[in-house]
């Protein structure tokens, strides 16, 4: 393949989950006990991959108790879909930039937390799954920021890591793009605060949907 790759992040780049997400994981913990975490903790750890997400939600719980709550949260969420709770809306503008990316030839991928099923799903609804040439998982990777997911999205467009960007609204996204090498573009408008996504080592920031095609059109 030749051109350049935009990798998005998927809860709280493209898609305002945290409702969703939230509401599981107040399932989950009630089902195994627990009380309920605060939903700022909650959004703290969205892009992680649930084990990891669970080791900071209770820390002290053991490695049995962290893989039932991750299975607990995969059981509500599923629940959720199937009653027609789950509302997963794009942020405005992300359809356009998406669109206009795919039209002046980007190839585009996602590096999700989420798992295979989940973002299938979401894609599906919005109908963008055929904009997407690689997508990276929950289920194939180890948890963000280990850099594998940016690294198969790679090697299966066969574009270097120079012609890639990273997008996404978390520290977790910024650090993963840093180890993969290629440059990083933190979003205001998800999880994790513009000064934490600096710190992370975002090579640029963008506070609208609306100024992203710029940002991504002109970076590095």
């Amino acid at each position: 393949m030749n051109g350049r790759l935009a990798i998005f992040d998927c809860d709280g780049t493209l898609i305002d989950s945290q409702h969703n997400i939230c509401a599981a994981m107040e399932i989950c913990f009630a089902e195994a006990g627990r009380d309920p975490p605060a939903r700022d903790a909650t959004r703290r750890v969205v892009g992680l991959s649930l084990v990891e997400a669970m080791q900071i939600m209770a820390p002290d719980a053991g490695p049995e108790a962290h893989g039932a709550l991750a299975e607990g949260y995969k059981r509500a969420f599923h629940d959720m879909r199937g009653r027609g709770l789950v509302d997963e809306p794009l942020y405005d503008g992300v359809a356009d930039t998406i669109e206009t990316l795919a039209a002046e030839g980007w190839l585009l991928g996602i590096a999700t937390g989420k798992s295979d099923r989940g973002v299938a799903l979401c894609l599906e609804a919005h109908g963008l799954t055929d904009r997407f040439v690689t997508i990276q998982t929950a289920d194939r990777h180890p948890s963000k920021p280990h850099p594998a997911m940016i690294a198969q999205a790679l090697a299966e467009t066969e574009i270097g890591p120079d012609q890639a960007v990273m997008i996404g609204d978390t520290s977790y996204d910024m650090a993963m793009a840093r180890a993969a090498g290629v440059t990083s573009i933190g979003v205001a408008w998800g999880y994790h605060s513009p000064d934490e996504l600096k710190e992370a080592g975002a090579d640029h920031l963008v506070y609208r949907p609306a100024d992203l095609l710029d940002i991504v059109r002109n970076a590095p």
